[in-house]
């Protein structure tokens, strides 16, 4: 019997859902490492990337509101393989991202308070950080949507709040980095590595419709909060990056506590009490807004692999909705164990939090990716197999400006996961990085096809599929 699931989530909430998945705080100081040619990338994929691909998303997610999102709409256009791969690929992205994430969390957390803590030590807040979220994740979705809803505006805050401290250091101490025309144009060097991070800052549009059932009025709310979410998330990326370039010199950037250390940097010359509290204050806010982004990335991936299971063609205990929530538990505890033991392993290898940070996200990220190089061609291939399929937004243009845009989206992509070989400045040995990369990437396919392949043997062989 098909589950049953409550309608709780409103046009307000899939904005700032939306806001909350794709404004992420914890690469913004990545994108600041770039100079001030991040800007020029910011600006070239706003229209050649992100404005397309959430035209396209757009499409998607009012025609195909289904429970699983991108899940659905690829399995309907390449088959249950494609689909199902693509789950386990953005499902599995959460599990290794995580970490990172909260990696960044305890650093953030111990430049705060305990600036000697050691490597260990902020290992230790990191995974207590990952089970918080398995917990808050398996409540209702009633309860656990104020988290990114919050969230999304903590963010907002403290971009805003960038870009203020990037204008009083502008004024009192001059631009924090050498700032010319030439500077804004690309150049090739080291810091071309954090090139990628542009891409990804912008990815998650379909995040909200791996909920498509849980929606009260997808058909309207999505092609509305992806368009007012696009413009807000372009604008507050911009201003926090302006606002830690403008206050901190591009050597003194750390990707793991840039924007808690252009804070500290500024408020400093307010003397030690004020901008102690007001420095303490908004990093409360940023660890918070660290938790959200995982409960929201959580919220929605876990909901797409457990779509998968159900049908039959991932493991049943990945699809096992708990009796009380409706939520996918066991997916959620799988989760937290995948992301305990990358923290610990990564701990063991790596001898400073801004290595196992960078090293986690590139693989993350490269992981999350693939799942995308088969989003625009499934929406080309339903644009052609269902014509009359009801469609209340519609990429405008014809099918000539679909393939246009697709094409563009497919290209930025695919650039992003090769740039994502290029190393940053942090990284020492280059080899062993690309290395680690390629074998843990193909290790994970491979690991999600055979339990794929077990599954439609074990399940739809015998007939024990969810209805």
């Amino acid at each position: 019997m098909a589950t049953r699931f409550k309608k709780v989530l409103g046009r307000w909430d899939l904005l700032l859902f939306t806001v909350c998945a794709i404004l992420v705080l914890d690469t913004v100081p990545s994108s600041a490492a770039m100079g001030m040619q991040t800007f020029f990338w910011w600006v070239v994929t706003l229209f050649l990337f992100f404005i397309p691909y959430g035209m396209i998303t757009a499409e998607l997610g009012s025609a195909i509101p289904n429970q699983g999102g991108m899940y659905v709409w690829i399995r309907r256009a390449f088959g249950d393989t494609a689909g199902s791969m693509a789950s386990w690929l953005y499902w599995i992205n959460v599990a290794y991202w995580m970490p990172s994430v909260y990696v960044l969390f305890a650093g953030t957390f111990a430049s705060l308070f305990f600036p000697k803590m050691s490597t260990w030590g902020q290992i230790g807040i990191a995974i207590i950080m990952v089970w918080l979220t398995v917990y808050f994740g398996i409540l209702s979705l009633g309860s656990s949507k104020h988290i990114p809803n919050i969230g999304a505006i903590a963010k907002v805050v403290v971009l805003l709040f960038l870009g203020v401290i990037g204008i009083w250091s502008v004024v009192h101490k001059g631009f924090a980095n050498p700032f010319s025309v030439r500077s804004l144009f690309p150049s090739w060097s080291d810091t071309l590595g954090f090139l990628p991070v542009v891409v990804y800052n912008y990815m998650g549009f379909e995040l909200m419709s791996s909920a498509g059932e849980e929606m009260k009025n997808p058909k309207k709310d999505v092609p509305r909060a992806i368009f007012i979410a696009g413009a807000l998330i372009f604008f507050f990326y911009v201003i926090g990056s302006w606002g830690i370039l403008a206050s901190l010199p591009l050597d003194k950037i750390s990707i793991v506590t840039g924007i808690i250390d252009s804070i500290k940097t500024v408020m400093s010359n307010f003397g030690a009490t004020t901008g102690g509290i007001v420095t303490t204050i908004f990093g409360i806010i940023i660890l918070y807004t660290f938790f959200a982004n995982m409960v929201t990335w959580s919220i929605g991936a876990n909901r797409m692999i457990a779509a998968t299971a159900t049908e039959g063609n991932f493991p049943k205990i990945m699809g096992h909705l708990n009796k009380r929530y409706a939520t996918p538990d066991m997916a959620y505890i799988i989760t937290g164990i995948v992301g305990t033991l990358l923290l610990i392993g990564n701990g063991l290898l790596s001898n400073s939090s801004a290595n196992i940070f960078w090293t986690i996200f590139a693989l993350s990220s490269l992981v999350f990716l693939l799942p995308y190089l088969l989003l625009f061609p499934a929406f080309l291939k339903l644009r052609k197999t269902e014509p009359n399929l009801p469609r209340p937004y519609r990429v405008p243009g014809g099918n000539k400006t679909a393939w246009i845009l697709a094409i563009l989206c497919e290209f930025f992509v695919a650039i992003a996961c090769i740039f994502f070989f290029q190393p940053t400045p942090d990284v020492k040995n280059v080899f062993s990085y690309e290395a680690q990369l390629i074998i843990v990437t193909i290790l994970t396919v491979l690991v999600g096809y055979v339990l794929y392949k077990w599954s439609i043997k074990r399940y739809k062989k015998s007939g024990e599929v969810s209805q």
